[in-house]
């Protein structure tokens, strides 16, 4: 195998993407009414496939820095399937009336708000010349947007006791809110960073 997927960085990337489209393919079919109780197998799927997707991303950094292998493809596609991931699962979520309670769409939309935003200021400052990686704040956004989602799939998704499926959804909810604080905080944090870089730039 020759060009971008030469390395496993980069095969790992493009096998999450395409195991996002399964995820949203299960979702869509689940969500649309055509299956009136997804059964067991379905909503399993759907909690461990989101969770090997989240956790893969870290697998795929790590090799690529240990191995020296950060390319340009890596750098615009690992963070691009990380969004296409969170926000479309986020988008069912907001859709599906079993989850609704927990992933209301106003939310949904700040967060997807917040996203335009910062990839907008980054092509922006890029373009200059400037660097513009991601900051902790903005890697605390996912790894909290990420608790959220595997906390509410978990709630169809696994067999819970009575008592631990409500503090399931106690946790949900907590993390729902947090991701929606995180993602207005990291946007905050990057809008002033981008003030100081042009500031700075303009001396």
């Amino acid at each position: 195998m020759t060009g971008v997927f030469t390395h496993w960085p980069n095969r790992i990337t493009a096998m999450r993407f395409v195991g996002a489209l399964v995820l949203f393919a299960i979702l869509a079919v689940w969500g649309d009414g055509r299956v009136e109780a997804a059964p067991g197998w379905m909503t399993q799927l759907c909690f461990w496939l989101f969770i090997i997707i989240a956790l893969t991303d870290y697998l795929d950094g790590y090799l690529a820095r240990r191995d020296g292998l950060v390319s340009a493809f890596g750098r615009i596609a690992d963070p691009f399937v990380d969004k296409v991931m969170v926000l479309g699962t986020m988008i069912f979520l907001a859709v599906m009336p079993w989850s609704q309670p927990w992933f209301p769409a106003w939310i949904v939309v700040v967060v997807l708000a917040r996203e335009f935003l910062v990839t907008g200021i980054r092509g922006y400052v890029e373009s200059r010349g400037e660097s513009f990686a991601a900051d902790g704040f903005g890697k605390i956004k996912m790894v909290v947007q990420c608790v959220a989602i595997a906390s509410v799939l978990s709630l169809d998704g696994l067999f819970w006791p009575d008592a631990m499926r409500d503090v399931i959804a106690i946790v949900g909810h907590v993390f729902v809110w947090a991701t929606l604080f995180t993602s207005v905080g990291s946007g905050v944090s990057y809008v002033l960073k981008t003030r100081r870089l042009l500031a700075d730039a303009s001396r």
